[in-house]
């Protein structure tokens, strides 16, 4: 054990006359020498060290293993300061402050010091509120958070109190009595309640936070024998395949049980300070800024890339009215917008940009953005109140102010545009997986112009690209003033747009129709609402963008691909009047026809050819799948059980058939004794035995002081009348003499606490000794090994004489 951790423990066994080893109960306090206590203030700290480590994501690697590691060392010194030094309570909570406010600048608010080390005036305020308010940013701030604000303190508070607390409490002089044990106790669970309190802070990551709890586990085990003075090499391959079976049970059939169900965490459950239900859909506000603001500067872009778009609001909920963003509470829901860090995580590549945007007229909370927003840094007067109120949706990639915007607001997007995708670099790949809204109340007309549009697309692109040359090709441009065309994109309007003679409409409806065709077809479809510069403004190096250049447009998802976008709306100048010259310039034929023959009735296309029923198909896979899903549940549940409670019923099983074995017994005699050696075995399980030495009469006294009630004096006497009476016993005294026996097992078993009634069910006390017992029978007496010695040092003889 001294290579393992490092120090040796003191001594506190000793040895009876027998030459058995017995554990010392009342050591003397001060006992443990100092090597011992740095042993105890190391194995919470790595502990602590681990049970942080679900933050790390929180943060980035970079800006939390400072402040982890950092909290660590310093609450780990303080505590090793504490004990050896035998400090008061009161100093040792003087020496924490003052550390706090030495070290806390450096390592949990770098920002705030001199030349990244030096304390100032604002680390001290700094700290002192990151005591209080370092947990609400951990918690509302989209990880990763960075070193910016106060976000740091918490895991640095965290990891220096744990592991103060804990390593003073583990490195107690005291090394015996029930308040040692107390204190080991909570030592032990230190460490455990701060893995969850990372957990609940953490992020929805599974397999990190599975593999620190299952070596925590194994740590905290080994230290806790190790301290009990309990450890034994011989455990070491049995705790090595517990560990092994532990995490690989945990990451390998995690995953399988739970599916894609995110981990609860804390930050799933607050709710966002920015509501967007509280907002009309800014798809619906599309007709509004045609006619109202036709000729308003709604905003204005600098450094706008050539291929870049403006993304004002991105929508995937048709609730049959409208499209919208939800936000049902969760994390990749449109809707779902949070405080974010420094820095934006970025999953798509693409020409790097920065761009400077300046707000116009443009109202309400949507903030443009372009491409995937890495930063957004504010300016101007209101540069600290934006920043504030500023939220952020990551699976959309559109931000909100709270606040709401206001003319002459600035600020500057550091994005990744990506480049435009070709159907060819699409090519066959599948639709995209990611959990949308499915649209509600969909016109029947809409799902059957939908399959005869992509009846032959041979790819979810092929698909796509159909549907935006069925409806730019097909339809009609009108925003109401020159042909009658309604605003909005209701399923009322959907399925007035088909059913008439000639499909009107704009970007609002042509959009939103596209989406819902899409989601019909098995996309992954949304709606966005923003601007696309003309061809006469790519390239220039500012834009500015007024309300009749809203535009709207489809986006369309796959599978290593992203979201593409499509742009389904008729060219402008695609009115009614040029359809209504169309069919003018269309040359009349000068014969006579004759009239058509009467037209077949168009039966509707059969669903097995067409449209497939797969309800019942459906219905079943759903059946197999929850079958499925609770066989795993049961395996994932009942195999480690199994693994777990094997050895424990093995030890019943034994002992059930040791009993069986002394009932049944070839004579009376042999039954009743071994009657009372079950008596003994129990009382041994127990702890209640009497001692080994002692008669049948002398053991059942002993016993008789802890259990007045049970008939042992009567057991006892029956076993030596049994034994040494030349009478014998028979059969009928043998039941009687076994009831009264089960009669005394049962007030052994159920005497003290349940705990204490567990533990000797499952002792291997009674097993050991009987082993141990027939060991000691058969080996042979000192006697017979002289004999047996002498006999073979002899020579050896040849026909009866000496060679």
């Amino acid at each position: 054990m001294t290579g393992l951790l490092g120090a040796t423990r003191p001594p506190e066994t000793t040895t009876d006359t027998q030459g058995r080893s017995i554990r010392i109960v009342g050591a003397p306090a001060g006992s443990r020498p100092a090597a011992g206590l740095l042993v105890d203030v190391l194995v919470v700290a790595v502990a602590v060290l681990l049970a942080l480590v679900p933050l790390v994501p929180v943060f980035g690697l970079g800006a939390a293993a400072p402040a982890i590691v950092g909290g660590v060392v310093v609450g780990a010194v303080l505590a090793v300061a504490a004990v050896v030094r035998r400090w008061p309570v009161v100093v040792t909570l003087a020496a924490a402050v003052l550390a706090y406010a030495l070290l806390g600048g450096p390592l949990a608010a770098p920002g705030t010091t001199t030349a990244g080390v030096l304390p100032t005036g604002s680390t001290l305020v700094t700290l002192g509120q990151g005591v209080v308010t370092s947990w609400k940013q951990v918690l509302t701030l989209e990880p990763p958070l960075g070193s910016s604000g106060t976000g740091l303190v918490a895991p640095f508070v965290l990891g220096l109190a744990a592991v103060l607390g804990g390593g003073l409490l583990a490195a107690s002089r005291q090394s015996a009595g029930r308040a040692a044990t107390a204190r080991l106790l909570v030592a032990v669970a230190v460490p455990p309640a701060v893995l969850v309190l990372s957990i609940l802070l953490g992020t929805v990551e599974r397999t990190l936070a599975v593999v620190v709890g299952a070596s925590m586990t194994v740590l905290l085990v080994v230290w806790v024998a190790w301290r009990r003075g309990a450890w034994r090499p011989q455990r070491v391959p049995s705790l090595a395949v517990l560990a092994v079976l532990s995490i690989g049970g945990g990451v390998a059939l995690a995953p399988v049980v739970a599916g894609d169900t995110p981990r609860f965490v804390l930050r799933s459950v607050i709710v966002p300070p920015f509501d967007p239900r509280d907002y009309a859909s800014p798809l619906s506000a599309y007709r509004a800024f045609i006619k109202d603001q036709r000729e308003a500067d709604l905003l204005t872009v600098d450094g706008l890339p050539e291929d870049g778009l403006v993304r004002v609001a991105t929508m995937d909920s048709f609730d049959g009215v409208v499209w919208n963003v939800v936000g049902d509470g969760e994390p990749q829901a449109s809707g779902a917008f949070r405080k974010v860090g420094d820095v934006i995580p970025v999953t798509v590549a693409g020409a790097e940009a920065q761009v400077e945007v300046e707000v116009g007229e443009l109202r309400g909370p949507w903030l443009p953005t372009v491409g995937e927003t890495r930063r957004v840094t504010f300016s101007g007067p209101d540069a600290d109140r934006s920043r504030e109120a500023f939220r952020f949706n990551d699976a959309t990639g559109t931000g909100v102010l709270s606040t709401s915007l206001v003319p002459g607001q600035t600020y500057t997007l550091d994005a990744v545009v990506p480049a435009p995708v070709t159907d060819q670099e699409i090519g066959d790949a599948q639709a995209s997986s990611l959990a949308v809204p499915a649209p509600q109340q969909v016109p029947d007309i809409v799902v059957e112009r939908a399959k005869q549009v992509t009846a032959s697309a041979t790819s979810p692109a092929g698909a796509a690209r159909a549907i935006e040359t069925y409806l730019h090709e097909t339809g009609y441009f009108s925003h109401g003033d020159d042909y009658p065309s309604l605003a909005g994109h209701s399923a009322y309007r959907m399925n007035l747009l088909l059913g008439e003679d000639l499909m009107v409409g704009d970007a609002e409806q042509y959009a939103s129709l596209m989406a819902l065709m899409a989601s019909q077809s098995g996309l992954t479809a949304r709606v966005v609402l923003g601007f696309v510069p003309s061809e006469e403004q790519r390239g220039d190096d500012s834009i500015t963008f007024t309300g009749g250049e809203i535009q709207a447009w489809t986006e369309i998802a796959y599978e290593g691909v992203g979201w593409v976008p499509y742009f389904p709306t008729p060219d402008t100048n695609r009115t009614p009047e040029t359809a209504d010259e169309e069919v003018q310039n269309e040359p009349q034929p000068q014969v006579v026809q004759p009239p058509p023959p009467p037209a077949e009735p168009v039966s509707p296309p059969s669903e097995d050819a067409e449209d497939p029923s797969v309800t019942t198909n459906e219905e079943e896979t759903a059946a197999e799948g929850n079958l499925r899903t609770v066989l795993l549940v049961v395996a994932a549940v009942a195999v480690p059980l199994l693994l777990l409670l094997t050895p424990l019923l093995v030890v019943v099983a034994l002992k059930a058939r040791r009993r069986r074995r002394r009932r049944r017994a070839a004579t009376a005699e042999l039954q009743i004794s071994g009657g009372w050696d079950e008596v003994l075995d129990t009382a041994h399980d127990f702890k209640v035995a009497p001692p080994s030495d002692a008669t049948r009469r002398e053991a059942s006294k002993a016993l008789l002081e802890t259990f007045p009630k049970a008939p042992v004096v009567l057991l006892a006497d029956q076993a030596d009348a049994a034994v040494f009476s030349a009478d014998g016993a028979g059969s009928r005294g043998v039941s009687r003499y076994w009831a009264a026996v089960d009669e005394t097992v049962h007030t052994i078993r159920t005497h003290g606490s349940a705990w204490r009634r567990l533990r000797g069910t499952l002792a291997l006390t009674s097993l050991r000794r009987r082993r141990r017992a027939r060991a000691e029978a058969a080996a042979p007496a000192p006697a017979d090994r002289d004999a047996r010695r002498a006999r073979a040092q002899r020579p050896a003889r040849r026909g009866g004489r000496q060679s």
